[in-house]
């Protein structure tokens, strides 16, 4: 049974919400964070894709640290 459009997005939107507390955080911003809009449209996927979008070069350190650290 397929999962509703409506309920594929909202599951989407608490998964970000909750990945954006755990990096802020750690003072981890990813400001372009959202749900991939083309991915919404899929028939074949039951939950739409997470983009995690485009961040400078100092916000990829922080990001790779926290990951070197929950190593």
């Amino acid at each position: 049974m397929a999962v509703p459009p409506e309920d594929r997005i909202r599951a989407a939107e608490v998964v970000i919400a909750q990945l954006r507390a755990e990096l802020d955080s750690k003072g981890v911003s990813l400001p372009s964070i959202r749900v991939d809009l083309l991915s919404i449209t899929s028939e074949t996927a039951d939950y739409p894709l997470v983009d995690l979008g485009r961040c400078n070069l100092d916000t990829a350190l922080r990001l790779a640290a926290v990951l070197h650290e929950g190593r």
